[in-house]
């Protein structure tokens, strides 16, 4: 179904890594629901999906660790726990109705997520439940892996709201999450549906993949010259929810 509307489906991929990469997500939750609308067989969505997550976050993830924003010890004890745990949720069997409903759920999830507040200046020692934050990667990671997300959508709210880290460092280590999850859920997605099925995706998808290296690009330029981040935020949280909603609607 890609072939039979690429320019449009190709542009909305565009707009959705370009409002993404402007707050420092992937929008891999986003792509999956645009190729389940597209009426793409659900057992290409993550394939599709995750790699053009890995396509938009590692710029970022490479210019937050040059920079270096990137808190390592703290960020990979998250990434440690969230990587297995989304190994798995990619090799895990699921039912198409099952799928579709995951993922208007995560979708609906996501644009309440994006809509909390994000103080960048926040003061204050992080508070007692920050130790805890790890904990929270395992789910995240299974659950990118099972429907083709990031997880990091989520877990940056989380980082904020618990004083975890500054900002930047939020930042980076949500980018770093995103691309490593997305890795780890590409390869047990690929040991549970085969080569020959990933090779079919990304043969099909290679317009949407240079579709969101340019709208990555361009959202990180955007990003710190053009839209207020909470502007974009809030425009990506109403593409989400609409998406999301719709996709419930339709199972």
């Amino acid at each position: 179904m890609i072939g039979a509307v690429p320019a449009l489906l190709a542009f909305a991929f565009l707009v959705t890594a370009l409002l993404y990469a402007s707050v420092g997500f992937g929008g891999g939750s986003t792509y999956s629901a645009l190729l389940a609308l597209s009426g793409l067989d659900y057992r290409l969505l993550p394939l599709v999906s995750l790699a053009c997550n890995i396509v938009v976050v590692t710029g970022g993830s490479i210019r937050f660790a040059r920079a270096g924003l990137t808190p390592w010890k703290k960020a990979l004890v998250i990434v440690a726990l969230g990587a297995p745990a989304s190994f798995l949720g990619g090799l895990t069997p699921i039912k198409e109705a099952t799928f579709l409903t995951l993922l208007g759920a995560s979708l609906v999830l996501t644009s309440l997520f994006m809509l909390v507040p994000v103080r960048e200046n926040a003061e204050g020692a992080p508070t007692r439940f920050a130790r805890w934050m790890p904990l929270a990667a395992a789910p995240l990671g299974y659950f990118a892996g099972l429907v083709g997300i990031g997880g990091g959508v989520f877990l940056s709210p989380l980082l904020h709201l618990v004083r975890w880290h500054e900002a930047r460092g939020i930042a980076a280590t949500a980018s770093l999450f995103i691309l490593v999850n997305s890795l780890f859920g590409l390869a047990g997605q690929l040991v549970k549906n085969g080569p020959d099925l990933f090779g079919q995706a990304l043969g099909a998808a290679l317009p949407l993949l240079i579709a969101v290296v340019i709208g990555g690009q361009v959202g990180s330029l955007m990003a710190t010259r053009v839209l207020p981040p909470q502007w974009i935020r809030w425009l990506t949280a109403l593409l989400v929810l609409v998406v999301g909603v719709r996709l419930l609607v339709g199972v």
